[in-house]
């Protein structure tokens, strides 16, 4: 009894957090470069006297699922798309450097190359910088190329290369505002394999019609799990009224 109660009550409880999973990654359909979050399930038993018969469901977010989205042409010089694996390299706030799949890219009041989030985005020197009224054509090596407005095209100049990475996945780890890290806090090398494709974006690998029926199927599982422990309570119940009649 003491099993299915704790495993019935921490099922229930951990469904309700998968339902929250599966709602976020529903709510990023439409985000670029998105990475679903995967959960998965898992009993760990209780350990002391006593609790040997007790055991508990935990949910726990085994990693994230880095298959490639689809990629949508939108013809802007300044959108790119990671083509394979790769990830482009972004700089935070307190300096430290970040993964990320978004290349839907701005340039700030200063010319400086930025994501759509305002993170800098990282070059083989630091942020890169872009020089004022010009075009602006981003290689599939990274290579960042302007073109001042009214020149011939021969007077192109190269004012940097977007720094891009392929870590082992297996060291990559998902913060809460959706970048990649290395688990060791460590930067990334650059690796030369990784290319893009200009004026286009990486959709979010969200499956919309996977996760509404992982939805529909999470909620089942709730309802059974809640249904167990209302078995539960109605058999102490009967269990009490049969041992006050035996007595």
């Amino acid at each position: 009894m003491d099993r299915m109660i704790y495993v019935a009550m921490t099922g229930a409880e951990h469904m309700a957090e998968r339902q929250a999973t599966i709602a976020h990654n529903l709510a990023n359909l439409s985000t670029t470069g998105y990475r679903a979050d995967v959960s998965v399930f898992r009993a760990a038993y209780i350990n002391g006297p006593g609790l040997a018969t007790r055991a508990f469901v935990v949910d726990s977010t085994a990693g994230v699922d880095l298959t490639p989205g689809p990629i949508q042409e939108t013809g802007r010089n300044l959108d790119v798309a990671v083509q394979g694996s790769g990830w482009i390299a972004v700089q935070l706030q307190d300096g430290s450097e970040a993964y990320t799949r978004n290349g839907s890219l701005q340039m700030d009041a200063n010319g400086v190359l930025q994501t759509h989030d305002g993170q800098n985005i990282l070059g083989d020197g630091g942020p890169i910088t872009i020089p004022q009224n010009t075009q602006v054509v981003i290689g599939r090596d990274g290579t960042i190329s302007a073109v001042p407005f009214g020149n011939q095209p021969n007077t192109v100049s190269t004012v940097g290369r977007i720094k891009l990475v392929n870590p082992d996945p297996s060291q990559l780890v998902k913060g809460d505002d959706g970048l990649f890290r290395l688990t060791s806090g460590a930067a990334a090398e650059a690796d030369a394999n990784v290319s893009l494709a200009g004026g286009a974006l990486e959709s979010s690998n969200v499956n919309a019609i996977s996760a509404m029926v992982d939805m529909i199927t999470t909620a089942r599982e709730y309802e059974m799990n809640m249904t167990l422990l209302q078995n539960a309570s109605q058999n102490e119940h009967a269990a009490a009224q049969t041992l006050s009649v035996t007595s």
